[in-house]
């Protein structure tokens, strides 16, 4: 008996390899590269750009020679750079003793022959004594790094890789005055972080993406690429611009004369970026949005009008800390955070002025500087008055102060 097999329906078949094939480009769209990581940048002094050309005995000879007469040019634009030439010239053995690394952009090795183009790190700590410098005096809150490329009519930042994100990702941010938070591109940073969101202008994202990158505001560096020919001349216009509301900070204009030298152009455009920001930052322009900050707790009078207004008779305020005005501001407080336990002594501090209502460290970086929201039920004068009794120097105006320790605690206070 023939029996008759029932007709194998492909729809459930189809319906599989349309679902594992929407997975795949699920996964396709936050996996694969997306950027390079940012470099860790000490607090060295970098000279980039030294090109040595000499001869040796053989290819490791040449390579020493070379990498001695980097150190002695790379010395000698240093001290032109930062004070006039007044570090003078050293012996190798002293050059020795401050480079802390060489870096090859790019060489050329042959059986006598070296050429290549270097970067010299020195020690800040001992080139600075030689040069007669010290660190930055002044520093911003963390800023979110938004990088936006646009060639060809397309907009990029963290969706492929991008020659403009790398320049950012190279940049040695340890002698900027600038604390720019920057990232990978990596997980959901793709998502999260694409060339649309710099024309949001939505509150509440902006505070959740901040909050999330530990930033207190965002910087957004465009680059527009302009090819005039397929092998020849590139022009790059560049735009600085900073905050939720995209405003303009500056702008240049840079121009190569072959696609190969884009690297190069790109790695100019950041250094120029951030003579921008800081002097932005130096003027009082970049300063954090108060629109990013949580709203200021209502006051209890406030609370008593409106429970009075709708009829409420039985209505206990909450406690709100020692503070005993009606009105209440929120400041930024950038303060020095060396390791763990500074982060709760400064907040301790801040806690015991009367009139502040709370203390919260929302930026962290150890080792560097952090941001303390302080709610604070007085005027500024009396809160700059209270940190200056307390042993700090208090810089800055509006809304945000920089705070540093200038001599240990007064007797009885917390130290």
């Amino acid at each position: 008996m023939i029996r008759t097999l029932p007709a194998i329906r492909p729809v459930p078949i189809v319906a599989s390899l349309l679902l594992a094939a929407a997975g795949a480009i699920l996964i396709a769209q936050i996996e694969g590269e997306r950027g390079i990581a940012p470099i860790a940048s000490s607090a060295d002094f970098e000279v980039r750009d030294i090109d040595v050309d000499v001869y040796g005995g053989t290819a490791d000879s040449a390579r020493v020679t070379g990498w001695k007469l980097a150190q002695r040019l790379a010395w000698r634009k240093l001290t032109q750079t930062t004070n006039g030439g007044a570090g003078g010239s050293l012996p190798d053995s002293a050059l020795d003793s401050m480079v802390s690394a060489i870096e090859v952009q790019k060489e050329q090795i042959g059986p006598n022959r070296y050429i290549a183009r270097l970067t010299v790190l020195f020690d800040r700590a001992r080139a600075g004594q030689a040069l007669g410098v010290s660190g930055q005096s002044m520093h911003s809150p963390p800023l979110l790094v938004l990088p936006v490329l646009t060639e060809g009519g397309t907009s990029a930042m963290f969706e492929y890789p991008t020659e403009w994100q790398r320049a950012w990702a190279l940049f040695r941010t340890a002698d900027s005055a600038i604390d720019y938070v920057r990232t990978s591109g990596a997980g959901a940073d793709p998502m999260l972080l694409n060339a649309g969101q710099v024309t949001r202008r939505g509150r509440n994202w902006w505070r959740t993406l901040l909050d999330l990158y530990g930033a207190a505001d965002v910087i957004m560096p465009l680059a527009r690429i302009e090819r005039l020919s397929p092998n020849g001349p590139v022009v790059g216009r560049f735009a600085a611009r900073y905050g939720p509301d995209n405003r303009y900070i500056g702008g240049f204009t840079l121009r190569v004369e072959k696609p190969a030298d884009i690297p190069a152009m790109m790695a100019q455009a950041v250094k120029r970026m951030d003579e921008l920001y800081t002097q932005a930052l130096i003027s009082g322009v970049l300063r954090p949005d108060p629109s990013l900050v949580i709203e200021e707790p209502i006051s209890n009078e406030a609370v008593d009008d409106a429970a009075q207004a709708a009829g409420i008779t039985e209505y206990v305020p909450a406690d709100t800390g020692p503070a005993t005005g009606g009105t209440t501001t929120t400041y930024l407080i950038q303060y020095d955070t060396p390791n763990v336990g500074s982060v709760g002594q400064g907040e301790t501090i801040l806690r015991s002025i009367p009139g502040v209502r709370s203390a919260t460290t929302t930026s962290l970086a150890l080792g560097g500087t952090s941001v303390m929201q302080v709610a604070f039920g007085q005027s500024i004068e009396e809160l700059r008055i209270a940190l200056a009794a307390r042993g700090y120097t208090v810089q800055g105006s509006g809304t945000t102060l920089r705070i540093v320790r200038r001599t240990a605690a007064p007797a009885g206070e917390l130290e």
